[in-house]
């Protein structure tokens, strides 16, 4: 008999997708802004909390794979649900290389030699892929129970220097309130959009929930609690990292929670929070491989994505889509070898961004259109409550896309529209097979 997710090894699965590299490099990219960025964390925050409910309360009308694909294909129809899919499944890979580089930059702490051997780099993070698409594919519980493990081994050092780290805050440190030498509400926005990238990730229970124990339950509780738990880490290591590394030094650091660790417990501190930073990484990485095989499986079993996706495991891991996705990683990876990529790279992510916050747009909106069409499914007591919290995360999601600027939203726009051919062409061979073959 196969075994199902539960509540905790969802929470894990969520906390672990959110809390992966992001966070640990975050506050030296914040540190431009200044302190105010506190608020931009709560801002966030507070829009990832909303987005989280509009993805629970979803995943009770439609308990299936997919998360805010099948949303989506409900609401508007399968052009929107594919477009959707098509985005998000980017948004995973793109994501995957980008942690998986992280992984091997944080490496570099205990092998200096990383940073100079770009061969020898290139083959650690590569081999990190390969290694954790190899855990997934021997089955979805073995990568719920090692995701649960990694979660305890990162999310516990990172509480805990939050908390000591409170303690030796220096208030003068946090006068740095606006640097960006923009308005208060303008340096809030570009926080907050820098935030929401630790915050990626808050839909994560609802994807496999083909996988999951009593899904109409578990799926809402494991969403909440992994967006709280995460949101209450990130604004009290904020707030730490802030108060004891004083703001123009903190810019330059390349590694805030080992240096805040250093500070506290000197040389130890550093390497102990460098192998949180590893560990945080594998567990990351490991979460976002389980998930870049289901979308593309949910949408190929809807006849939107090849039927080759539909491949599952004897142990039912999306062995194709999974496979696909590593290699487009490791071909990634494999552009990335040249130094002089590191930004387009980075450029790459915030597309990647972008592509994640369209697909939370469409789903806000998505559950007004299901309430018209399934009348059914509308539980009267609640639908003033619910359609309050998805007009707000409607909202909530549209600043973060006016915040990512002009020429990030420009590229997403021209990256989604290739899905477009995509999509076509799909719709040419459905016709050919029930035109041109079903009249022979």
């Amino acid at each position: 008999m196969n075994k199902k997710l539960g509540v905790w090894m969802l929470t894990a699965l969520v906390v672990g997708n959110m809390i992966g590299s992001g966070v640990f490099l975050l506050p030296a990219s914040l540190a431009s802004i200044g302190s105010i960025t506190v608020f931009s964390w709560c801002a966030t925050a507070v829009g990832a909390m909303l987005l989280a409910l509009v993805f629970a309360k979803l995943s009770t009308l439609f308990p299936k794979t997919g998360g805010p694909y099948v949303y989506c294909r409900e609401g508007f129809g399968n052009f929107i649900g594919f477009q959707v899919a098509y985005n998000y499944w980017v948004y995973m890979w793109v994501g995957n290389a980008a942690i998986a580089v992280a992984f091997t930059g944080y490496l570099s702490t205990f092998y200096p030699q990383l940073t100079d051997n770009n061969l020898l780099a290139f083959f650690v993070t590569a081999g990190a892929v390969w290694l954790l698409t190899l855990v997934n594919i021997i089955g979805v519980h073995l990568a719920g129970m090692f995701q649960l493990v990694l979660t305890i081994l990162k999310f516990v050092p990172l509480i805990l220097i939050a908390i000591i780290g409170i303690f030796f805050i220096d208030t003068q440190n946090l006068t740095y309130f606006n640097v960006s030498g923009h308005s208060n509400f303008s340096a809030l926005s570009s926080g907050a959009m820098l935030t929401l990238w630790a915050f990626l990730g808050m839909e994560s229970a609802s994807i496999p929930a083909d996988e999951v124990k009593n899904p109409e339950k578990t799926i809402p509780r494991a969403t909440i609690l992994g967006t709280l738990l995460t949101a209450i880490v990130y604004i009290l290591s904020t707030v730490a990292i802030m108060g004891v590394i004083p703001i123009p030094q903190l810019k330059e650091t390349a590694a805030p929670f080992a240096d805040l660790a250093g500070k506290i417990f000197g040389e130890w501190g550093r390497f102990v929070m460098g192998a949180a930073a590893v560990i945080s990484c594998i567990g990351a990485l490991n979460g976002w491989i389980l998930l870049q095989g289901q979308i593309p499986l949910a949408a190929a079993k809807d006849g939107l994505f090849p039927r080759k996706f539909q491949h599952l495991s004897k142990r039912r891991s999306p062995i194709f889509g999974i496979l696909l996705s590593s290699c487009l990683v490791t071909l990634l990876l494999a552009m990335n070898f040249n130094k002089n990529l590191v930004d387009q790279f980075t450029f790459i992510i915030s597309l990647a961004t972008l592509a994640a916050i369209i697909a939370y747009l469409y789903t806000t909106v998505a559950e007004f259109v299901i309430y018209v069409k399934h009348p059914e499914k509308v539980d009267k007591s609640k639908i003033v409550r619910s359609l309050t919290i998805a007009g707000l995360a409607f909202l909530y999601t549209f600043w973060a896309i006016i915040s990512a600027g002009q020429e990030i939203v420009f590229y997403g726009a021209l990256l989604m529209f290739t899905s477009i051919p995509i999509y076509g062409w799909m719709e040419w061979q459905k016709y050919r097979k029930t035109h041109v073959y079903g009249n022979h």
